[in-house]
């Protein structure tokens, strides 16, 4: 199992400003105050693992608190020791970020559940669709994969990338990929066999675990 490369995905802290709006790539900051969710994480992450990051300051931040909880880590974060992936980022809600769900319900005539912003071909004025999304951050899982292959990977990033992550190991078409909960802080770990099945080289062991 030496080539097996393994995912830590861990998505960001809530952001402080959210009030039940979409932010989307919007770069709020987020509350790491839950101390014991970021022990629970710190305990669970692997040591000597490589570190991703997505730009958005959400996304340092949780990574912060969880190497000062007690995870050998890099310091600073950003810095020279982790890598920020730009592939990785939140989907674009274009002219919807900074906007109410519930005011996008009214625009959007009520015809989507809430967990729904839009179907998953569907582009918000000015952004992107989650198809979209999954173009870009799938290759750059597959990319990340084979560079730091054999390795453990801590990769903080966001709902939407996760969900992307899964749609990939799973073969998930991207409507049932949008249906997927995944939690502020919560871990999903998924892992890739280079040697294995071409067609079938995931294996997915936890989505949506609570941190502590």
């Amino acid at each position: 199992m030496g080539d097996l490369t393994r995912w830590w995905w861990v998505r960001h802290a809530p952001v402080t400003v959210n009030n039940g709006r979409c932010y989307g790539q919007t770069d709020h900051p987020c509350d790491v105050s839950n101390e014991a969710a970021f022990a629970g994480l710190a305990k669970r992450l692997p040591q000597d693992a490589v570190w991703i990051t997505s730009p958005l300051l959400r996304t340092h931040m949780t990574a912060t608190g969880i190497v000062r909880a007690g995870l050998p880590g890099p310091d600073p974060i950003p810095g020279p020791d982790v890598l920020v992936e730009p592939d990785l980022i939140e989907q674009h809600f274009g002219e919807w970020q900074g906007v109410t769900y519930a005011e996008l319900a009214q625009r959007n005539g009520n015809l989507w559940p809430r967990f729904w912003l839009a179907p998953a071909h569907h582009a918000p004025p000015g952004g992107e669709s989650f198809v979209q999304l999954l173009e870009r951050a799938h290759p750059a899982i597959e990319r990340l994969s084979r560079e730091h292959q054999g390795r453990e990977i801590i990769a903080v990033t966001h709902g939407g990338t996760i969900r992307a992550a899964l749609a990939l190991a799973l073969g998930l078409a991207p409507e049932m990929a949008l249906a997927l909960t995944i939690d502020n802080l919560s871990l999903t770990c998924i892992e890739h066999f280079p040697g294995s099945d071409a067609a079938h080289p995931w294996r997915v062991t936890a989505v949506n675990h609570p941190p502590a």
